[in-house]
C-alpha cells in the first residue's frame, strides 16, 4: 500500500462528511478502497491538512478520541448526539 496515496484518499472521503454527521474509522477505509485498515485511517488522520473535519471521525463504538476534548465540543456545536456514556450516538447521525 502506497501511504501518500491511501492519505490522500482518506483525506477525499473525510472531506465529504456534513456537517452534523459522523463516520467510522472502518467506514472511512471502506470507502477509501483499503476495507479492513481502519487502524491505518487514525494514523493518517493524525497528519491531515487544516482545514479537513477529522473530528467527525469517530471509532466504532461512538468513542471520540483519547485525549482530544475538543472533538466532543466541536460535535456538538455541529449539532452531533451523544448517549449518557459518552459516546456518539451513532444510530442517529452516522453518515451512510
Amino acid at each position: 500500500m502506497d501511504s501518500k496515496e491511501f492519505a490522500r484518499k482518506v483525506y477525499e472521503v473525510v472531506s465529504q462528511i456534513p456537517r452534523g454527521k459522523v463516520s467510522t474509522y472502518g467506514q472511512i477505509a471502506l470507502l477509501s478502497g483499503y476495507p479492513r485498515n481502519a487502524r491505518h485511517v487514525g494514523k493518517a488522520l493524525k497528519f491531515a491538512p487544516e482545514g479537513l473535519p477529522c473530528h467527525r471521525v469517530v471509532n466504532a463504538q461512538g468513542r471520540t478520541v483519547p485525549g482530544w476534548t475538543q472533538q466532543r465540543v466541536l460535535l456538538e456545536k455541529e449539532g452531533v448526539p451523544f448517549r449518557e456514556n459518552g459516546r456518539v450516538d451513532l444510530k442517529n447521525c452516522r453518515w451512510e
